[in-house]
């Protein structure tokens, strides 16, 4: 793997969050892939939104086959990657995505939760294909818990 694709996803990502953030702390979560996307990274910067949280998603890739223009969903669910629970937040108003010229895909959603929660709770981030790509989970991420609870 060349690392100047990492390196360029983590800059991607870290200039999303200064535009759609407060003056609230926020939080990245590295996006795994799934085995139905082996060989792909991502990352979703969280910023607090007051009452909702925003994500600001970079992917380096979907499966191969995958129709265009890319439509992926993304939710919140609760518990870990590992031990998966039910979708706590479905953020799919908006489902496109758009090419970056860094060779990746880049997209923001919102949730209906303040961040606080979602960094107090134990809760993960998944991004899924379309139903016409196989409504296939891709990536997930967990959501790390504050470093300094209020």
């Amino acid at each position: 793997m060349n690392i100047r694709n990492p390196v360029t996803a983590l800059m991607v990502s870290l200039s999303l969050f200064g535009c759609a953030s407060s003056s609230h702390p926020g939080a990245s979560v590295t996006l795994n892939a799934t085995r139905q996307n082996p060989g792909q990274i991502g990352n979703v910067t969280l910023a607090d939104w007051g009452k909702d949280t925003g994500f600001s998603f970079f992917i380096s890739g979907a499966p191969s086959g995958a129709s265009l223009p890319l439509r992926l969903y993304a939710f919140v669910n609760q518990g870990r990657c590992q031990q998966p629970g039910p979708v706590a937040y479905a953020m799919n108003d908006k489902v496109t995505t758009e090419r970056q010229p860094v060779r990746g895909w880049a997209f923001s959603r919102s949730a209906p939760v303040a961040l606080s929660t979602l960094l107090a709770g134990e809760y993960s981030v998944v991004v899924r294909t379309a139903a016409t790509d196989g409504s296939v989970d891709i990536f997930c991420g967990d959501i790390p818990p504050a470093s300094n609870p209020k």
